[in-house]
């Protein structure tokens, strides 16, 4: 296994599987982001890699989304904006990776960890699931490509929904709703996917990556548009009192006092 601050690849037959440690929750934190990257571009050009599964150490977590401290520390409207666009390259480089990538989701799976999972083409989710983009809460908005991808499977009032109302969801709903492919026991969603792995074993790399390039809008200039919309407005956000006082609030363990502003 090699190790990084955050981040282990292990491969079992082909599979790279990669494991997030970041206690206490799996933040998405800009190292933690940057791993990724590294191993997401490594793993393209690795010829003996068919798929990738991303998973947690961590039982109740999958990940709770951004570092909120990182947040906090964002000055205005370009700084915003750059922290969401080098999110969203990120996850970009998952969804364009030409072989399958499987989310495993156990426990908690909020906000950017959402967005993560949602980046993955395959996921699966445990009865111990928890799915939502809770960002309105903060006086923000997801930044990672959420409300492109979520309203991409679940339509735009479904979507609405869940993000205006920062909505949590169980593994169980996630999967009547098309989120996840299929639910397991608690602690079997790894055992899970990696059986799945197995399954497209053998099968051709290039109808593979064919497939996925057909499915998924990657080159899609509406969705291009989509997602720079959705960094711009993310970083709007930083130059409101709102979004202010609702990272204090979540810092500060309190109900946020918003004024429109």
């Amino acid at each position: 296994m090699n190790d990084t601050t955050h981040l282990s690849q292990v491969v079992e037959d082909g599979t790279a599987v990669l494991t997030l440690h970041h206690p206490p929750v799996n933040a998405l934190s800009r190292s933690v982001l940057d791993e990724l990257a590294c191993r997401i571009q490594h793993l393209a050009g690795d010829i003996d890699i068919c798929t990738v599964v991303i998973h947690s150490a961590l039982p109740k977590f999958f990940s709770a989304g951004a570092n909120i401290r990182e947040l906090a520390a964002i000055r205005n409207s370009n700084e915003g904006r750059a922290y969401a666009e080098r999110g969203q390259a990120v996850l970009h480089q998952i969804e364009h990776l030409p072989k399958p990538v499987i989310a495993a989701i156990d426990g908690v799976c909020l906000g950017g960890g959402l967005e993560l999972a949602l980046a993955c083409p395959l996921r699966i989710a445990t009865t111990a699931t928890r799915l939502g983009l809770p960002e309105v809460n903060l006086g923000l908005l997801p930044g990672f490509g959420g409300t492109v991808r979520l309203s991409r499977i679940l339509g735009v009032t479904q979507a609405i929904n869940m993000i205006l109302l920062a909505k949590e969801i169980d593994g169980a709903e996630a999967s009547r709703l098309g989120i996840v492919h299929q639910v397991v026991k608690p602690g079997a969603a790894l055992e899970t996917a990696l059986e799945l792995a197995r399954q497209m074993q053998g099968k051709s790399k290039g109808s593979v990556n064919a497939i996925l390039a057909t499915l998924l809008p990657r080159d899609d200039e509406l969705e291009k548009h989509a997602f720079e919309k959705e960094a711009r407005l993310f970083g709007a956000r930083f130059d409101t009192e709102d979004a202010k006082e609702g990272i204090r609030a979540f810092l500060e363990k309190r109900v946020p006092k918003f004024t429109g502003r």
